[in-house]
């Protein structure tokens, strides 16, 4: 099958880790690399072994060559300019999450992709994480029955912010960037939500945003979903960054996601536990494992709508509601109140 050529806008920390998930799929090829800093890509392309073209400016890249999807690894900020190019010029588009800083770009962004016809994607990959998938497939196949309360739990003293620097001026963060994919989680694992209520702190001096947050979600047949999201800067006991854990209680027993990818299954019949560690690549960062194993898993599913076989998970009117709900809690966390959904 003919390769996908494709143009990567932004070279910054994650690019590279993305850069290597489209080559694990073996039907992609990079022409083209675009950043404000012409010398980062350069720098990219050359520790990539990439033999693509360098551009500064988006228009010129696009007026120059002739990709068959764009792949925008940009801050928030700048997602809408180039979803509105991608648009203006029938480029199908995948997009880093969060989709926009605003719910009302977002929602434009997929007005704009909807009345062109244009394939508009989410690289929302926190979903795609092995364990996660397990845990999935556990809840769906019943062995806890229905559940009535479910935990989901990533905090950790990690120090986000040396890698990250640009993150310490956001004046919203941790509902955004980390928000986006554990409110994701929450919606592929048990459903739409019937309203919100959230809770955030600023713990850590030195930042603009919150550090700190709390979710609580109400989903049909009584179902309750809490949410908890730190990168407090201290150090915390079972602190395996960037895993998530889980505890889901059902009708029938209950599952719990646990440090290390291992699940416990406990019901009458007695403790089960299965294994699901994600699959091992020479680049991923040790320290992000579970997370770049699971940017090869998205690509995949990704690919698969860019060649038009299937609709992939994370299309952007999907991801949309994982935008209503982030700005939904900013919404509670100010008033201080439960908000319907």
């Amino acid at each position: 099958m003919k390769p996908l050529r494709f143009a990567l806008f932004g070279t910054g920390f994650w690019s590279r880790y993305q850069l290597a998930g489209w080559r694990e799929t073996g039907s992609v090829e990079c022409i083209a690399l675009c950043n404000r800093t012409r010398a980062r890509a350069a720098e990219l392309a050359h520790s990539s072994g990439l033999q693509a073209a360098i551009y500064e400016d988006p228009i010129e890249l696009l007026e120059r060559e002739q990709p068959d999807f764009l792949d925008i690894v940009t801050g928030a900020e700048t997602h809408g300019e180039l979803v509105r190019l991608a648009a203006g010029r029938h480029i199908p588009v995948v997009c880093q999450k969060p989709m926009a800083p605003t719910l009302a770009e977002a929602e434009s962004l997929v007005a704009i992709c909807s009345r062109s016809r244009v394939p508009f994607f989410i690289h929302e990959n926190w979903r795609w994480q092995a364990p996660i998938r397990k845990l999935k497939e556990i809840l769906a196949s019943g062995a806890i029955g229905a559940p009535y309360r479910a935990r989901i739990r990533m905090v950790s003293g990690f120090p986000v912010f040396d890698n990250q620097p640009a993150l310490r001026n956001l004046p919203r963060f941790l509902l955004l960037d980390m928000g986006s994919h554990i409110l994701d989680v929450a919606r592929f694992l048990f459903g739409e939500p019937q309203s919100i209520y959230c809770s955030i702190a600023q713990v850590q001096s030195g930042i603009q945003g919150e550090d700190v947050s709390t979710v609580m979600l109400r989903l049909p047949n009584h179902l309750t979903v809490l949410c908890e999201m730190g990168y407090p800067g201290a150090p915390l006991e079972m602190d395996r960054f960037p895993q998530t854990f889980a505890f889901v209680e059902g009708d029938a027993g209950s599952v719990h996601l646990l440090p290390d990818y291992w699940l416990r299954i406990t019901t009458r019949g007695g403790v089960h536990e299965v294994h699901a560690p994600p699959p091992s690549f020479p680049w991923a960062d040790p320290a992000y494992e579970v997370v770049h194993a699971s940017i090869v898993a998205c690509h995949s599913d990704i690919l698969a709508g860019l060649r038009g076989e299937r609709t992939p998970e994370t299309t952007a009117e999907d991801n949309l509601r994982t935008m209503n709900l982030v700005f939904k809690a900013y919404e509670s966390a100010t008033r201080n109140q439960v908000i319907q959904l």
